[in-house]
């Protein structure tokens, strides 16, 4: 199968992530059915995403072409897919950068976001039987010639010993941050809503701390982050706000709230469901015992943890879960691993 046919492919499958197709509504439903964090509307948002921002022609033959993928693959190797399941589709990059660089794969589906993975591999196949040849699935990942494994910092030491003789790329828990500047305007509150509140803040391209200039009034944030609060009427969501709330409580800890999500100063990027972080930063280099706006950014670009950064010198807001073709989870760029494979000697 070449680089062309496989682009025409996917083009086929973008169309079918749009469609009303019955067999494919029915997937999305049962999706929702095995996993309560997949609502409706989080699984169109994925899916559109996916369909909008990987499946055009032009962006997949760009993207072919600025890596030199070859019309053929001389040599295509088996690649073990290991996927996270914390948000819909969150492992189709890595089926998509494997199938376009004309390597075979087998993919282990998290047990939290197996149906649509397996419904979409399922429509590529009925568009072209010979995609069997290039794609299955299976529970252990054994034989093959390298590895693609995203999980938590628990899993990735197993991942690195279990892997270690293969070439291999290895992702741990990431999560992303918003740098406010206090002259946001409310539609660019509303977009920072947007980056804290899909999926429910599970994503690691999920805002879930903020960096906020000394004396920041939260008033108008509050109010944008109003929109969601709908969220807030999902059990599993709202199991987890009255128990952060019941905790800060305890503790007689200044917290703020809309009653859809706690803000709590912590020097943490990671904060728990329905809790979101912050922390002040100094506007200039005046005063003491807190980062200047000089030295935060830097800061923030160099931290091991952080996936993206929103607002203030990075991603717009609203936009941290658009993210491109080559815009590569935990910076590992998938595709140039893909393209220079060669498997080490045992």
């Amino acid at each position: 199968m070449n680089l062309e046919h496989r682009i025409n492919l996917l083009v086929e499958l973008g169309n079918y992530c749009l469609s009303a197709d019955p067999i494919w509504q029915q997937a999305k439903e049962r999706a929702h059915g095995e996993n309560g964090w997949f609502t409706g509307e989080f699984i169109e948002e994925a899916v559109r995403q996916i369909a909008e921002e990987y499946l055009f022609k032009d962006k997949l033959t760009r993207w072919a072409e600025q890596y030199g993928i070859p019309r053929e693959q001389a040599s295509p190797k088996n690649i073990g897919v290991i996927m996270a399941g914390n948000i819909p589709l969150v492992g189709f990059h890595d089926f998509l950068s494997v199938f376009i660089s004309g390597h075979r794969q087998t993919i282990k589906p998290s047990s939290r976001d197996q149906v649509l993975i397996t419904r979409l591999v399922e429509e590529l196949t009925r568009l072209d039987p010979e995609v069997s040849s290039l794609v299955s699935f299976a529970e252990r990942l054994n034989g093959c010639d390298a590895y693609i494994a995203t999980g938590s910092n628990n899993s990735g030491r197993y991942f690195d010993y279990y892997f270690a003789r293969y070439p291999h790329i290895i992702r741990r828990n990431r999560s992303s941050v918003a740098v406010l500047n206090g002259r946001e305007t409310a539609v660019e509150l509303k977009g920072l809503a947007r980056d804290v509140y899909q999926y429910f803040g599970l994503g690691c391209r999920n805002v879930t701390k903020l960096y906020v200039p000394e004396g920041y009034d939260f008033v108008p944030l509050l109010a944008a982050f109003g929109t969601y609060n709908y969220l807030g009427d999902y059990a599993k969501y709202k199991h987890n706000y009255d128990y952060q709330l019941t905790i800060l409580l305890l503790n007689k800890r200044f917290y703020m709230s809309n009653e859809s999500i706690l803000l709590v100063e912590n020097s943490s990027i990671f904060s728990p469901i329905s809790v979101l972080n912050y922390e002040y930063y100094r506007p200039d280099t005046n005063g003491t015992g807190l980062l200047s706006a000089h030295q935060l950014l830097p800061a923030l670009a160099a931290h091991p943890d952080i996936q993206c950064i929103v607002g203030e010198g990075g991603i717009p807001f609203g936009k941290a879960q658009q993210p491109a073709l080559d815009d590569y989870a935990d910076g590992v760029d998938t595709l140039q691993f893909l393209r220079d494979l060669t498997p080490k000697k045992l």
